[in-house]
């Protein structure tokens, strides 16, 4: 009587260059061929061809066969929805974007300051920030200006060079 030891080390090669032939990947080689040998040991009672190398290899077809049907139903995904997150690129360029426009805020007068943050960030109306701030509807329009045109001209500045 062979055991497994023995029915591998004697059919593994033969079982392998059978499944590399029908499926042309290495990879898929090795796993019908462990797949081969694991069905003929536990199904080792039911041998039905007149050699055990014939039954090995009516076991790797069929295991084959059974990989091409599932596989067929298998579709590649496009990818047609990205990952909306930002990459690791953008999300750097951002933080220093940001720290620049921090750094820009910090050399303005805290209540131009202020009114900048409360109307871009809050997106308050100007006549609730000047009310705020107590300052008059114009006095709180002209800081609000100030304080984008400040930022515009300093990111430009930074562009260029």
């Amino acid at each position: 009587m062979l055991n497994f030891l023995d029915l591998y080390e004697t059919y593994a090669t033969e079982v392998y260059r059978f499944a590399l032939w029908l499926a042309g990947d290495p990879y898929d080689a090795e796993d019908i061929t462990s797949e081969t040998f694991i069905r003929a040991w536990l199904h080792n009672s039911r041998i039905r061809t007149e050699t055990l190398k014939a039954y090995l290899f009516a076991i790797a077809r069929n295991v084959y066969l059974n990989q091409r049907r599932k596989r067929k139903n298998q579709v590649l995904l496009d990818d047609v929805y990205p990952d909306p997150a930002p990459g690791p690129d953008k999300m750097v360029e951002s933080q220093l974007e940001l720290q620049s426009v921090r750094g820009v805020l910090h050399t303005l007068h805290e209540i131009d300051r202020a009114a900048f943050i409360l109307r871009v960030q809050h997106e308050l109306p100007y006549d609730e920030i000047a009310r705020i701030l107590g300052l008059s509807l114009t006095a709180t329009k002209v800081k609000v200006h100030r304080a984008r045109k400040k930022l515009l001209l300093t990111c430009a500045d930074k562009e260029v060079s």
